[in-house]
């Protein structure tokens, strides 16, 4: 698989309650947090989208080939509705099979790491990739959804699940085939969510 056969989008629509300051924009070994997140990406695929309500806030701070879209509300409310939302919204721009979806807080993220992910997905779409909607890891909470590949055919059946009110990552994937990508490192997959992780971090 090519880096033209892959697309990446990357969820900034948090409002970092837990951090108590955007940590989109938290600067790691210098480079703001969704930068670094976006460098690797890029170092898997040549598009790359950020889906955030907040376009201006991160325009000047990404890599130039990187494209923001806008998540918007639904309905008639007038708040975001969280990550599930954002990714169908930046799913509907996507014209390659796969999409690569990552979360802007994790700072442990490598350009080798998603390539060997890349690998697995290369031989899972050559085997029985119609079987399955994602391939995406497990830890002992569920599935890490923030972190894993998606079939653009999974679109109807994302937007079905919201339509019907829901919200859930893990109620939306129980419903269908996932395969589990196999992580080495499980540290790559780490959140920096709150102060004390971002402590952790800068150790």
């Amino acid at each position: 698989m090519n880096n033209q056969q892959l697309t990446a989008i990357v969820l900034a629509g948090g409002r970092s309650s837990r951090m108590g300051r955007d940590k989109a924009l938290i600067p790691i070994q210098g480079t703001p947090l969704i930068r670094r997140v976006c460098e690797v990406a890029l170092g898997c695929t040549s598009q790359v989208y950020v889906v955030t309500p907040w376009i201006e806030k991160y325009q000047e701070v990404l890599p130039a080939n990187c494209q923001l879209i806008l998540e918007l509300p639904i309905g008639e409310e007038t708040q975001p509705h969280g990550a599930l939302v954002g990714f169908s919204q930046g799913l509907s721009y996507v014209q390659t099979d796969w999409v690569l979806l990552l979360a802007c807080d994790l700072p442990r993220l490598r350009v080798e790491v998603l390539q060997n992910w890349v690998e697995q997905l290369s031989n899972l779409s050559q085997v029985s990739s119609k079987d399955y909607i994602a391939l995406i890891p497990r830890s002992l909470k569920g599935w890490e959804p923030l972190c894993g590949f998606y079939h653009c055919r999974c679109l109807p059946l994302l937007t079905e699940f919201i339509n019907q009110g829901g919200r859930s990552f893990q109620k939306w994937l129980a419903q269908h085939p996932v395969k589990e990508l196999q992580v080495i490192d499980s540290e790559v997959l780490f959140n920096c969510n709150t102060p004390n992780d971002l402590a952790e971090i800068e150790q």
